[in-house]
């Protein structure tokens, strides 16, 4: 596999004569990937059907004179002002319906027809003009869908859109009351154009209500990301890429990435340490300065998932302190080599820093690049070189099957955030609890959607709080040579957020019955016989299956029939530790007890080993430094 190193860069915030000495520079530090163009629509038409491509041009060449390769975004996360006079009513609307002004980015609505037209109409402009430009190896479509929040929007286009498509799904408003139990409360439609957005409602609204809403924002950032595609694919014959964030699942990565080639991600360690992981104190405080040891990792195996034939890159990997958590660090020395290293090690193509140069004016200013904004090289520089200098030596990391699949299914994970039943009760949280548990045992994890055709080959199988078990994901649990896991809460409802009757799992040969749940919250565990809690989640279980865990009052917790498990509660880490060890011994997967903060990635015959701690651990004979790093082969 060839790998790169690439950076962000955008010639439209420098003086022209100062490109030549910016890209001569990065090709001196190893990078041969430039990310450009993905904001820069108020410079590429600065009014309506005023096209100026030619500095976008003398960009390109200059880039390429340097023997780099350009990834052109298309600008469409950015509408220029004139965009809202053209169309005033293309804003995103909030829950509270208040308007998403401009003065930022991202603010459109999905579902606004007219915007979705510009911005094919801008994607064909810059591929009729560059599509076949040997120069530009790939496309970034848009920027960072659903961030800030902007995947829901409750605007008047959102409501006639989602009138439409609710007529399409149920065709008649008597179906969909059916569907939704609409009986209850008086909720009962006459005509499709009764019904509103699921919001302002005097307390929550129908929970069939708000998935359904759920469901159609997703299909919204489907129907806008296909229709730029669908502009630019008979243009170029360069892969079209979309960047994820991490953590943000307001809409179906999977659903999006079937129309692209390569799925990326930005990567941002430490911010997203201390603004999106679900994690104690002082566990955030010994990882401040290095992020946390999973959550990368579980973003790299997810979106290698999403790519077509498991392609994936990192577009944008911090390089230094970021500008948007609460608190902002620089990372300890070495860390930014580490990232990409274990970015690679789980199989990326390639790894791009955002950005090149901190920027000293706008929003971003605080940002770190790997230049600082007087031109000298920031810390981020000489590791972007080091990592350059590494790539030759990197062993071969071609995709291999890892013995572990679990499943992420974003439906999901909005069902619960419509009905959590409890505060802290959180798919994400849930499947990334897992996730952690199989890190720690020193095991590498495929992370994949419910699909039985995609689980073929895997040795254990983990479904946790799967919103529906569709009767051919029982069918294929129930045969498949695996070891199977499923549970907390999955199989509970049906596809319309009603509660599964016969009362769930309904996995086939295994004898269980939920009969009722109790959330709980902090302080308030059921402790297990075996060692560790119950926590946040538990349900009461008639079986007559084995019973392999139970609470010190003897309420199931881990019941299993041959090969087929369930889990009826949300173990503590403790006794996720123990379940996981416990579930890999039967299905034959080796485990190894990982020192804190070290992880490691297995990938055929070479394995990476890496040290997140802020101290000196030993494994295997290794001494690993703070941000130390070994590649082994396997024997």
């Amino acid at each position: 596999m060839t790998r790169k190193l690439g950076v962000c860069y955008y010639p439209e915030h420098w003086p022209e004569d100062q490109w030549p000495r910016d890209a001569a520079r990065m090709k001196d530090a190893g990078l041969t990937l430039v990310r450009i163009g993905e904001f820069a629509w108020s410079r590429l038409e600065p009014s309506p059907g005023d096209l100026r491509f030619d500095w976008l041009d003398r960009a390109i060449a200059v880039l390429a004179e340097a023997r780099l390769e350009v990834v052109l975004g298309t600008p469409t996360a950015t509408p220029p002002r004139w965009m809202l006079d053209r169309h005033p009513d293309m804003l995103a609307v909030d829950a509270r319906g208040q308007p998403r002004k401009f003065g930022s980015r991202r603010h459109y609505c999905f579902s606004h027809p007219g915007y979705r037209a510009e911005a094919a109409r801008i994607s064909r402009l810059l591929g009729e003009r560059y599509g076949r430009d040997p120069r530009i190896v790939a496309w970034q479509i848009d920027n960072e869908y659903g961030c800030h929040d902007t995947t829901l929007s409750y605007s008047d286009a959102a409501r006639h859109g989602f009138r439409d498509w609710l007529a399409q799904r149920y065709q008649s408003t008597e179906a969909l009351n059916r569907a939704w139990g609409n009986v209850f409360w008086s909720m009962e439609y006459d005509r499709f154009d009764q019904i509103d957005l699921p919001n302002l409602t005097v307390t929550e609204p129908n929970p069939a209500h708000a998935l359904a809403f759920r469901r159609y924002a997703s299909d919204m950032v489907v129907a806008f990301n296909r229709a730029q595609v669908a502009a630019l694919r008979p243009l170029t014959d360069a892969p079209l890429i979309h960047n994820y964030m991490g953590r943000v699942t307001e809409f179906d990565h999977h659903a999006v990435g079937a129309d692209l080639d390569i799925a990326s991600w930005d990567s941002y360690p430490m911010g997203f340490l201390l603004d999106r992981v679900e994690a104690p104190a002082d566990h955030k405080a010994a990882y401040l300065r290095q992020g946390d040891p999973d959550f990368q990792a579980f973003h790299h195996d997810l979106y290698r998932g999403v790519g077509r034939d498991g392609r994936w890159w990192i577009m944008e990997q911090q390089p230094g302190p970021v500008n948007w958590a609460p608190w902002n660090p620089a990372p300890l020395p070495g860390m930014v080599r580490l990232w990409s290293h274990e970015a690679f090690a789980h199989g990326t193509e390639a790894v791009c820093f955002f950005r090149w140069r901190q920027a000293p004016f706008a929003q971003e200013q605080m940002h770190a690049g790997l230049l600082r904004p007087d031109d000298s090289p920031a810390r981020g520089l000489e590791e972007a070189a080091a990592l350059a200098a590494d790539l030759p030596r990197l062993p071969d990391v071609s995709p291999t099957r890892a013995p572990v699949a679990l499943v992420f299914d974003y439906p999901s994970q909005w069902a619960w955030e419509v009905q959590p039943q409890g505060a802290d009760f959180d798919y994400f949280a849930l499947c990334f609890a897992m996730y952690r548990g199989l890190r720690k045992l020193g095991l590498s994890v495929d992370i994949l959607p419910a699909d039985p055709a995609r689980l073929a080959g895997h040795d254990l199988i983990l479904v946790p709080g799967l919103l529906h078990l569709s009767a051919d994901m029982t069918a294929y649990l129930a045969t498949t040579q695996a070891q199977v896991l499923v549970g907390p809460r999955a199989g509970s409802k049906t596809p319309e957020m009603s509660i599964a009757l016969p009362l769930g799992p309904n996995l086939q040969g295994l004898d269980a019955t939920v009969t009722h749940v109790e959330t709980l919250p902090p302080g308030a565990e059921r402790a297990l016989q075996r060692g560790g809690a119950a926590e946040r989640w538990i349900e009461a279980v008639e079986t007559r299956a084995e019973i392999l865990e139970e609470t010190t009052e003897g309420a199931p917790v881990l019941i299993r029939t041959g090969r087929q498990h369930y889990l009826a509660a949300w173990p503590d880490p403790e006794a996720m530790g123990r379940i996981l060890r416990d579930l890999c011994s039967r299905a034959g997967i080796q485990t190894t007890d990982m020192p804190e903060g070290v992880r490691q990635r297995v990938h055929g015959h070479h394995k990476l080993v890496v040290n997140y701690s802020s101290e000196m651990r030993v494994f295997e004979n290794d001494a690993l430094p703070p941000a130390g790093l070994v590649w082994k082969l396997i024997p």
